[in-house]
């Protein structure tokens, strides 16, 4: 009779284990899809996305290079310039508008004549 009631014990006390077990494991994957939803870095993010979107279909918007600006983000300018270019064939950079041939040489207008750089 005590080996019985022992083993009803240990059943109850591993089936309880188990059922909390396998809820914290969904509870853990919800709260992370949760968290990264709400987080402000993930909203800063979208909104980074949506202003390279906007800058990228527009070759007009200029992108300034400053001094101040660090590598990565210097990168990600050039890469959004170099991406109109050769979608729009021309893309505004510091001001100046920059155009690109159908020889893939890039060429900037000063004084109505054409300056390749």
């Amino acid at each position: 009779m005590n080996i019985f009631l022992v083993f009803i014990i240990f059943g109850v006390i591993f089936l309880g284990y188990k059922k909390i077990n396998s809820k914290k494991i969904k509870n853990i994957k919800l709260n992370k899809f949760k968290n990264k939803l709400q987080s402000t870095q993930s909203n800063i993010e979208r909104i980074f996305l949506r202003e390279e979107e906007k800058i990228f279909s527009n070759p007009n918007i200029n992108i300034f290079i400053g001094i101040k600006d660090t590598e990565d983000n210097i990168k990600r300018k050039l890469n959004i310039h170099r991406a109109r270019l050769s979608k729009f064939k021309e893309s505004k950079l510091n001001g100046e508008m920059i155009f690109q041939d159908d020889q893939k040489k890039i060429y900037k207008f000063i004084n109505g004549k054409r300056l390749y750089l």
